[in-house]
């Protein structure tokens, strides 16, 4: 194993490939058909000015992809590849996947079929 600050192992810091799937300057590897999205700040005012609590900010549903799986593997024992990658905002169902927390960031690792859709 290599020193996790080298850039060359699975603890790395730098962008890279690992067994197929792509990290990107973070810890967390999702798994087959998984991704992992750094959600958008909420919206702190409304359209007329009106300055929002933290209790009444509505939940993101959209975010940036920071590492994807390698991709779905079917009953036969292929893989289906990821049409997701690093860097792609998406939009994703509300109350989709499940939110973790990294180094205090709030992220949601999804599948990839939760993703509704990728913005340009």
């Amino acid at each position: 194993m290599t020193d996790p600050g080298s850039g060359t192992g699975p603890g790395s810091f730098m962008n890279q490939e690992i067994d197929g799937a792509i990290m990107a300057k973070i810890k967390v590897r999702p798994l087959d058909d998984r991704v992992l999205v750094r959600p958008e700040e909420a919206e702190e005012k409304t359209a007329g000015g009106i300055v929002l609590p933290d209790t009444a900010k509505e939940k993101p549903a959209r975010g940036e992809v920071i590492a994807v799986g390698i991709g779905k593997l079917l009953e036969s024992g292929t893989r289906v590849p990821m049409s997701l990658k690093v860097g792609d905002r998406v939009i994703y169902g509300k109350y989709s996947g499940s939110e973790i927390k990294i180094e205090g960031v709030a992220h949601n690792i999804l599948r990839e079929t939760e993703v509704l859709a990728v913005l340009d």
